[in-house]
């Protein structure tokens, strides 16, 4: 079977609580909140869930426990309509697990690794990347084994036409390390931080500053460097010129995977043929929808929502 998109990395619960008024309190305090759900989450599993909502034919690939956690993300995954047939079951290490502190449009993230650090580049099957017109990955800093093997795998990717994009989300160590990343952006067509992961990779103080300069160390002509932005939207840098987006009004209820569903509609749009322009107002639109309800994919839109909201 081929596939439009390959998703490669993490997966696991998310127990979504808040909003929490700051600072969070210790000493035993009990706290009440307005809402809690639990849902899918991982950056990389949500971009799936979006791209599949908006039409693509996605595949994943990662690595879950074998135990109730992990049975829920795979139903959950092939509930969207993404295929699970290379979603490694663990059978030595359980299934990550995640609780989000929501506030306003900011968050706390408490994340278990369980088995994020063995998930690796064994574990896609080269098959699979022979059979898609594009590869994503996500989290990159949260699976060390995979990040040192994902250059090897875009370049076999690319070997056999397809195009490749890397969300790097953040780095819980701080390090963001060079080393490791840029033999990716090498060979990455679409890099995806939000503006802090831009910021941070840099130590630049401008959003479209770090852009540009991410941009030009991907060193590969036609390469976009694409920053989410929040509310202030996004912008999409190629080393030498700069687009921008406004971010879509919405009625905010947390922002969680806004940036993943994001994603989604930026490789939707490209696969489409879309230019870097509409690519860019497709993509913002549908981060900004994604934030309708609790958790990353309940108001994922379809491709109809989004090209009804770029065009009303």
């Amino acid at each position: 079977m081929s596939f439009d998109l390959l998703v490669i990395g993490d997966a696991n619960p998310d127990v979504v609580v808040g909003p929490v008024d700051q600072p969070i309190q210790f000493g035993q305090r009990e706290r009440l909140v307005p809402s809690g759900s639990l849902v899918l989450g991982g950056s990389a599993s949500i971009m799936a869930c979006g791209a599949a909502r908006l039409g693509l034919r996605v595949a994943f690939a990662g690595r879950v426990g074998d135990d109730p956690a992990g049975d829920f993300v795979r139903t959950s995954l092939a509930d969207r309509g993404v295929n699970v047939d290379a979603l490694v079951v663990d059978d030595t290490l359980p299934t990550p697990l995640t609780t989000i502190l929501t506030s306003g449009d900011d968050r706390a993230i408490l994340t278990s690794p369980g088995c994020l650090p063995t998930t690796a580049a064994e574990d896609v099957p080269p098959a699979l990347l022979r059979s898609v017109r594009h590869v994503h990955a996500g989290s990159f800093y949260l699976m060390p084994k995979l990040a040192a093997g994902l250059a090897g795998i875009f370049k076999e990717a690319k070997a056999a036409k397809a195009t490749t994009s890397l969300d790097p989300n953040d780095d819980p160590a701080g390090r963001w390390d060079r080393m490791v990343l840029d033999p990716v952006l090498r060979v990455t067509d679409y890099f995806l931080p939000n503006a802090a992961e831009a910021l941070a990779l840099t130590g630049h103080h401008s959003v479209e500053d770090a852009a540009g300069i991410l941009a030009r160390r991907m060193a590969r002509g036609g390469t976009l460097v694409v920053v989410k932005n929040g509310s202030a939207g996004a912008l999409a840098h190629d080393g030498s010129k700069v687009i921008t987006a406004p971010a879509a009004k919405v009625d905010t209820v947390d922002a969680v995977g806004a940036g993943d569903s994001f994603d989604a509609g930026w490789v939707a749009a490209v696969l489409s043929g879309a230019r870097p322009d509409r690519a860019l107002a497709i993509a913002t639109i549908c981060g900004s929808l994604s934030t309708r309800s609790a958790g990353g994919t309940a108001a994922q839109p379809t491709w109809d929502d989004a090209l009804e909201r770029l065009t009303a």
